[in-house]
């Protein structure tokens, strides 16, 4: 049996520049106690060694800011048989343009699925991961970032609609909702391209993703 990683966050450099930028501070690795990877290459080395190690064939790595798929794209290109790219994007942003895998976040993003921009994005997708339910980021509270995010946008019955309308697009309602756990399953019963998977570390065991 082969076993797939479906959701893990890369924290490239670029992620903790952001996060640095943001705190106003040269660097916030030791704040975090983290250690700050060299380069996506070898973050993306650690990784296929800690999945190696675990009996993990291949992973989702996911671009935890936006605009950081040159990151991701570094990890496939030094690994291209053991990772598939996810890209944090957000709908609102001006001349927003997606690649296949995309995560979504509108509670962090403040913006509906339903909005014509966020259909946009979707629509140029073929694996889209939407982060409903509870939104609560630690490494942000940690340094003492603010987290404005708004929940009324969480709800994965709003991905119904949206999934019967994109019936080529595979969704993804990680952590089972984090939360929503029965609106999670109500959806994932209505629509045969979601799927709900699980908050754990090796996610779940996920096939037919697009290549």
């Amino acid at each position: 049996m082969k076993i797939a990683d479906a959701h893990l966050h890369f924290f490239s450099p670029a992620f903790f520049r952001a996060l640095a930028n943001q705190k106003k501070v040269p660097e916030v690795g030791s704040l975090l106690g983290w250690d700050v990877p060299e380069s996506p290459e070898a973050l993306a080395d650690r990784w296929v060694a800690e999945m190696d190690r675990h009996n993990v064939s291949h992973a989702i790595i996911i671009a935890s800011i936006p605009n950081d798929t040159a990151s991701v794209n570094a990890a496939i290109a030094r690994h291209p048989d053991r990772f598939y790219p996810l890209s944090m994007v957000n709908p609102l942003a001006i001349n927003t343009t997606a690649p296949e895998g995309i995560f979504l976040f509108p509670a962090m993003h403040r913006y509906s699925l339903h909005d014509d921009r966020a259909k946009a994005v979707i629509a140029q997708a073929k694996l889209v991961y939407v982060h409903c339910g509870v939104l609560s980021v630690g490494f942000r509270k940690k340094l003492g970032l603010p987290c404005p995010f708004d929940i009324r946008y969480s709800n994965p019955v709003d991905l119904h609609a949206i999934a019967l309308e994109f019936p080529n697009v595979n969704f993804v309602i990680p952590h089972f909702g984090a939360g929503y756990f029965r609106e999670a399953l109500m959806v994932a019963d209505l629509c045969p391209n979601v799927i709900s998977i699980p908050p754990v570390p090796t996610a779940g065991f996920v096939t037919n993703l697009p290549r």
